[in-house]
């Protein structure tokens, strides 16, 4: 079995025992991408394996001095490729940033790295963030791990395929509208939109300021919550950043709270145009959550019809904005 196999928190506590070498982590990672990268194309780039092993006895020898404790450090971890990271190419999947290689790392980057995560390389994406799918890259489409005649969702297509395909342990990714999660969906990972204002947007090439956020991509909630810890936090870097003290994540996991949380399901997501084994499955979710002692309450949101032409004029305008910059002219 691969160690890719493993959720990101069993596999780094396997490192953090002493059973599996950080190194054994990267070349089983690498081994994975060079079997599967042809088929899927979940990558813009990846690093050189020279410099990835490198950084990976780096880290080693911080975990046997005891200077790495956490649950992340030294397993490889996929970043999304609107996410600046020094010395190595930044595309945003678009021919315009073809030779783009960032002199500084965006702050959810570097949290990772002061964690002891390994990074692999750089995932594709649709084209500055903008798209579902994953078929507008100027780099080749990427294709679902589970059925490559689908697509895998997007934008963040690159890193839901990556940790689906088994070619990291888990991902950055960004959502504006649905990016981590409609891509997590049709890849059967796990992603989440943190908070707006909870991770630091610093050094993430902006679609829509107002609406965008970088967020984990696992294998599951509890890869998530520890990604997210890692991540989350207070970065003066961002006048839109958020000083919370809630960010033990994965104690609210542990704890099972559950009886007595409210979960509201507005109606109009049940309306039509749902496919029937869709909403099979949540509503079986929702049988899992009152099972579990949560109330579940159904409530009409009436403004619904407005929500999605408000998200594009908000999404056009700011990203309008925001990309006039990669014109040729001002940047």
């Amino acid at each position: 079995m691969s160690l890719m196999s493993l959720t990101a928190v069993a596999l780094g506590k396997k490192i953090q025992a002493g059973e599996v070498t950080v190194e054994e982590a990267v070349l089983d990672a690498l081994e994975q991408i060079e079997k599967k990268e042809d088929t899927i194309h979940s990558y813009v780039t990846v690093l050189e394996k020279e410099a990835i092993l490198e950084k990976a006895k780096e880290i080693q020898k911080k975990i046997d001095a005891g200077e790495l404790t956490g649950p992340l450090a030294g397993v490889p971890v996929a970043i999304k490729d609107n996410m600046c990271t020094e010395g190595v190419l930044t595309t945003c999947s678009s021919k315009i940033l073809y030779n783009f290689v960032p002199t500084y790392t965006s702050e959810a980057v570097k949290n990772l790295e002061a964690a002891g995560a390994v990074i692999i390389g750089k995932t594709n994406m649709d084209e500055f963030a903008m798209g579902s799918t994953t078929e507008t890259s100027a780099y080749g489409i990427t294709r679902n791990p589970h059925n490559t005649e689908h697509v895998p969702g997007g934008s963040s297509g690159g890193s839901c395929a990556a940790v689906a395909a088994e070619e990291c342990s888990f991902a950055l990714g960004s959502d504006t509208g649905g990016s981590i999660r409609q891509p997590s969906s049709f890849c059967g990972v796990t992603g989440i939109k943190p908070t707006y204002g909870t991770v630091s947007r610093y050094g993430l090439v902006a679609y829509a300021s107002s609406l965008d956020q970088i967020g984990p991509v696992g294998k599951d909630v509890a890869d998530c919550a520890a990604l997210l810890e890692v991540i989350a936090g207070h970065d003066p870097k961002d006048s839109t950043s958020l000083d919370r003290k809630d960010l033990d994540f994965s104690k609210s996991i542990e704890e099972k709270k559950l009886l007595g949380m409210k979960f509201g399901v507005p109606k109009e997501f049940l309306a039509k145009g749902l496919d029937p084994e869709v909403k099979e499955a949540f509503m079986e979710t929702l049988k899992v959550l009152t099972s579990q002692g949560a109330i579940v309450e159904f409530f009409s949101v009436e403004t619904m019809e407005y929500m999605i032409p408000a998200y594009y004029i908000i999404a056009s305008a700011e990203a309008s904005s925001n990309l006039e910059r990669f014109d040729g002219v001002k940047y």
